[in-house]
């Protein structure tokens, strides 16, 4: 797939899944007096991960973080600012590299498109590769695949650039495995070629891919624990005499707020686990996920230091790793790396080649984004109240409701918080003139998804499971407290301190008391009634209905009953 004119070569198709036999190997290369300077050769990778389509400048806190000081500053991210830091940095010793989410949960300029314009100015760019993450098989394996390989989408078409080429890069993941094949469904693993020595790039994406993406899209794939993926993989580079090696791996860890992008404010978690954990062949770990910032030391197994990093999100920061490779060895000189986040200010002029691929595809989506679909009486913020409610999510779980009653018989509707990825102002541009005029644009932004409306039969224990499943404790190993956001004729109790499985009472429908053994109509997305963000209690639904799109339920909502004012949040009521 990659032009044979670059000098880069990516792996052959996947391995086949147990077929790597175990190799003992020293770890990282030391400088010794074998290493004279041209013995040495210089070695500059740069990384990114959570593009997220961001081709334009992102705004309000996406458009913030802190500086190398530690001050929160503004006017930060862009494709065209991100190109221009790429240029800067990169030399004849460079390599482009990303670990994942590129894509996916997009705003309207790419994902109107199927993010086939933020592949194209990833190729503009020359990425030789990045992991997958969890947000490149939002829309399914089938539709990762087109994107590497190229055809214009089965139901849209081909966007207004013509037949889609296909990305000039693989996203690779050696802990995805194809369950009949019994083989990785991606490439594992991916070799650059740099002044004559190879770097083998190990691909690995969260294992926990499987609860926070639709499942009919990821049918017969497994996620596999991501340590063992990578060393089975590092054992395969060494068996080909490949000794440089660097993990790309889609998850990462939380950090203390408002910290250096330079310093390491980590909260170990699962991507400490793995940078830590993975083979002590491995030299870096180069993170993704969290969206966060940090340059860390971890301790391999072998008690040596290596370094594990992470770049923000949203086009925000780009990671400078220089090193050397011993000539004689072909291994990375754990001495010699050297690591800097580097802040995307939007101070610097931003790469006018960038500038004019974004214009043409923000023309080419402006059709869409600036139509006019409702009205608003207030702003509709994506903030919880104490009890976990959101009114703009109330109002989305209204428009479910609404539009999936015909035909699916909706009887309440439930809405994930983390689909609602930002608010909507009365004011949100000059152009409104504070007229509170929503278009297709801004409410795309908040849910960008595409999932499919759907309505299955729980009961009333069932539902009862449902909402105790927001809480971390119980038998799904949720992450953290997930309140769904109910539609506005849904009300019930919980218990602040109650233990898991107890917490849930009063529940009510149009003020009518729920009964365990009645039978309920629930509207939810598709990644919801997948079993997503770890509510498998929606997998007992029966008598599936699926319907409109999400974004066209809200759409066709807003237009309906505009101008709308913000839900008030009293539908839950917390106890102690």
């Amino acid at each position: 797939m990659t032009p044979a004119s670059r000098k880069r070569f990516a792996v052959a198709a996947a391995a086949v899944a147990g077929a790597l036999t175990l190799m003992i190997n020293p770890a990282g290369a030391t400088a010794s007096h074998k290493d004279r300077p041209d013995k040495l050769i210089p070695i500059r990778v740069l990384s990114i991960n959570d593009l997220h389509g961001n081709l334009e400048p992102p705004t309000g806190s996406s458009g913030r973080i802190a500086d190398e000081t530690g001050t929160i500053i503004d006017g930060v991210g862009g494709a065209a600012y991100l190109a221009t830091y790429v240029k800067q940095f990169r030399n004849r010793d460079t390599v482009l590299v990303a670990a994942g989410d590129l894509i996916g949960a997009s705003p309207l300029i790419s994902a109107a498109y199927h993010d086939e314009p933020t592949i194209q100015f990833l190729d503009n760019l020359e990425l030789a590769t990045s992991s997958a993450g969890n947000h490149e098989f939002d829309e399914g394996f089938d539709e990762l695949e087109r994107i590497m390989e190229g055809k214009c989408h089965p139901v849209d078409g081909c966007s207004p650039a013509g037949k889609w080429k296909g990305s000039d890069f693989e996203f690779i993941a050696a802990n995805v495995i194809e369950t009949k094949k019994n083989k990785t469904a991606l490439a594992p693993y991916y070799v650059e070629r740099i002044n004559g020595e190879k770097v083998g790039f190990i691909g690995l994406v969260t294992q926990t891919t499987p609860s926070i993406v639709t499942s009919s899209g990821i049918a017969g794939l497994e996620f596999t624990e991501e340590v063992a993926a990578a060393n089975a993989t590092s054992r395969l580079l060494t068996q080909k005499g490949i000794k440089a090696q660097v993990v790309l791996v889609h998850e990462g860890d939380q950090v203390t707020p408002n910290q250096s992008p330079d310093a390491c404010p980590v909260i170990p978690g699962l991507g400490s686990r793995i940078a830590t954990g993975v083979d002590s062949e491995i030299d870096l770990i180069i993170s993704g996920h969290s969206h966060q910032a940090y340059i860390c030391k971890a301790t391999a197994p072998d008690g040596q230091q290596r370094y594990y990093t992470q770049g923000s999100s949203f086009g925000r920061v780009l990671t400078q790793i220089d090193f050397q490779i011993s000539k004689d060895s072909g291994d990375i000189v754990r001495s010699s790396v050297a690591v800097d986040n580097h802040v995307v200010r939007r101070t610097v002029t931003p790469d006018p080649e960038t500038v004019a691929f974004v214009d043409l595809w923000k023309a080419r989506s402006a059709g869409v984004a600036n139509k006019p679909i409702g009205s608003i009486t207030g702003d509709l913020p994506n903030a919880a109240t104490p009890s976990g409610e959101i009114p703009l999510g109330n109002l989305i779980a209204d428009a479910q409701l609404e539009g999936s009653r015909t035909g699916g018989n909706a009887q309440i509707a439930l809405m994930n918080p983390g689909g609602i990825r930002q608010g909507i102002t009365f004011a949100n541009s000059p152009a409104n003139e504070g007229d509170g005029v929503v278009t297709y644009g801004e409410a795309f932004a908040v849910q960008p998804f595409n999932n499919l409306m759907q309505v299955v039969t729980l009961t009333g224990a069932q539902l009862k499971t449902v909402l105790e499943q927001q809480w971390v404790g119980g038998p799904n190993n949720q992450a953290f407290t997930k309140i769904l956001q109910p539609s506005s004729n849904f009300t019930y109790t919980y218990s602040a301190s109650g233990a898991w499985g107890s917490r849930v009472s009063n529940i009510k429908i149009d003020g009518v008391a729920v009964t365990p053994a009645q039978s309920i109509r629930v509207a939810a997305n598709n990644f919801l009634v997948g079993g997503g963000d770890a509510f498998l209690a929606f997998r007992d639904g029966t008598d599936l209905w699926s319907g409109p799109l999400d974004i066209d339920a809200f759409a066709a909502y807003l237009g309906a009953h505009s101008p709308v004012a913000p839900p008030v949040a009293n539908h839950i009521t917390v106890i102690p």
